[in-house]
C-alpha cells in the first residue's frame, strides 16, 4: 500500500497561504511558520501529519500529497477545511 509522510499549515485564506508560501521560499522554517500560523492541531508539531495511506485524507489534499515533488512546498491546496500548503517529506510502496 502506498504511504507517505507529509506536512501542512492550514489557513483560512488563499492569500495568507501565498503569503507564507512566500516566507518559506525566502528562507523561513516551515515548522515554524506552522506553529505560528496553522489552524489545524498539528501546527503545535510544526504540521506534522505523520504517516498515512492513500485515501485517509480528503480528495484534494491526496492528490497532491500522492503525485508531488518530495520536499518541495505545493499550495495553496483548497478542501472544506480551508487551504493548505503542503510538503511531502517521504513516500513508500
Amino acid at each position: 500500500m502506498l504511504k507517505a509522510k507529509a506536512r501542512h499549515i492550514l489557513v483560512d485564506s488563499e492569500a495568507q497561504c501565498e503569503t507564507l508560501k512566500s516566507e518559506i521560499e525566502a528562507g523561513a522554517d516551515f515548522a515554524d511558520v506552522a506553529r505560528q500560523h496553522s489552524k489545524c492541531p498539528s501546527g503545535h508539531d510544526g504540521g506534522d501529519l505523520g504517516e498515512f495511506g492513500r485515501g485517509q485524507m480528503v480528495r484534494e489534499f491526496d492528490e497532491v500529497v500522492f503525485s508531488a515533488d518530495l520536499n518541495k512546498v505545493q499550495g495553496p491546496v483548497k478542501t472544506q477545511f480551508g487551504y493548505h500548503l503542503l510538503e511531502v517529506t517521504s513516500r513508500t510502496e
